[in-house]
């Protein structure tokens, strides 16, 4: 029961936002991961 104290300071909002950003950075990391395999490949041939 102690859990429900913490729901309502966990706002929707707030959470969407945070998996927006979550979501934003692993994608900016696979990119650049992506570009630097490539780019490795490229140099090796």
């Amino acid at each position: 029961m102690k859990m429900l104290k913490f729901l309502p300071l966990v706002d929707y909002g707030l959470g969407t936002g945070i998996i927006i950003v979550f979501g934003i950075v692993c994608i900016v990391l696979m990119l650049v991961v992506h570009s630097m395999i490539t780019s490795d490949k490229k140099k090796d041939y």
